[in-house]
């Protein structure tokens, strides 16, 4: 059996456990076994996993799991996975997944396999996942040889399809564990798709000249329903949160469409953003190092280029609604 993790926020499934259900259902037809979800707290509408692959979707309806806390989350997955004969286990590879990638695969003696991107190959009795190394500039692959395996997906690995229907959600106890951690304030920021979860990022670096100039970058993106991001030396300014951050310091992400404005390319800022399936690139500089790395490069004012973007962009929607 294929056991997913579902991941939520603020009561509702995370467009990212979409993807993950997807990818579970795909890997036990691989081993010709089924995939079941699990939800830990409060969700209202986790059935609908199901119409995404998963034969059974189960909740741990609990207030104590309401908050995040990789150790408790640890032990009642730990709890579910042995007493189901899971073989393997799958989180998505956001920071909640990460920080308990390790802790299940100890529990479980498992071998884990962090960042895998396709789906994996069964040979000789035994699962081959793939996964970017070196900044996505390789890829390894990593034969799982327990048998148990513990994996976590990055995001945007493959398009999630509806191929079933909607479940009935499942109700389970387990012993959940006293945290050792309180959760005494919470700040999320709201109305926009999490970087990770993206498909389309505008991003701005030290291009911009100035942060009061930041209204045409957040233009663009508006029309396109995109996430703004930025480079590491703008969030150091000051210029933009830090939560905003793309890099090798800051959040790896891989949309559909990145877009670069005024960012140079450094190789620390390509290391988070390389694995974006379509990169465009606006700078004026003809050297930047960035265009080595685009799909589609502009080479010219920004603050020119930018506004007649966002023109063009709005012009090509009102004809095709």
């Amino acid at each position: 059996m294929v056991l997913v993790v579902a991941e939520t926020l603020e009561g509702k499934i995370k467009n990212s456990s979409f993807e993950t259900v997807y990818y579970g259902s795909k890997v036990a037809e691989i081993l010709g076994t089924s995939c079941h979800a699990l939800i830990l707290g409060p969700c209202s509408d986790g059935g609908r996993l199901g119409s995404f692959g998963a034969k059974e979707v189960w909740q741990v309806e609990d207030q104590a799991l309401s908050s995040f806390d990789s150790q408790v989350y640890t032990k009642v997955i730990t709890q579910i996975a042995k007493e189901q004969g899971a073989k393997v286990v799958i989180v998505a590879d956001s920071s909640n997944g990460k920080s308990i990638l390790g802790r299940l695969s100890i529990a479980l003696n498992a071998g884990p396999v962090r960042g895998a991107n396709k789906l994996p190959e069964l040979k000789d009795g035994k699962l081959n996942f793939q996964r970017p190394v070196f900044s996505g500039k390789a890829i390894a692959t990593c034969r799982v040889n327990s048998e148990i395996a513990v994996i976590s997906l990055m995001g945007n690995s493959l398009k999630p399809q509806s191929t079933g229907a909607e479940v009935a959600v499942k109700a389970i106890n387990v012993e959940i564990p006293a945290s050792k951690t309180k959760v005494i304030k919470v700040e999320r920021s709201v109305g926009i798709v999490p970087l990770p979860e993206a498909q389309i990022v505008v991003s701005a670096g030290r291009g911009m000249k100035d942060p009061s100039n930041w209204g045409i970058v957040e233009d663009l993106a508006a029309v396109l329903g995109a996430t703004t991001a930025c480079s590491r030396p703008v969030a150091d300014s000051g210029w933009r949160p830090h939560h905003e951050h793309v890099g090798q310091t800051g959040i790896a992400i891989r949309p559909n469409l990145y877009i670069a404005i005024g960012i140079s390319g450094a190789i620390q800022h390509l290391a988070g953003v390389n694995s974006s399936k379509v990169i465009v690139v606006i700078n004026k500089d003809p050297e930047a190092p960035f265009f080595k790395a685009a799909d589609y490069g502009v080479c010219g004012d920004l603050f020119e280029i930018v506004p007649k973007f966002t023109e063009a962009v709005k012009k090509f929607k009102s004809t095709h609604h």
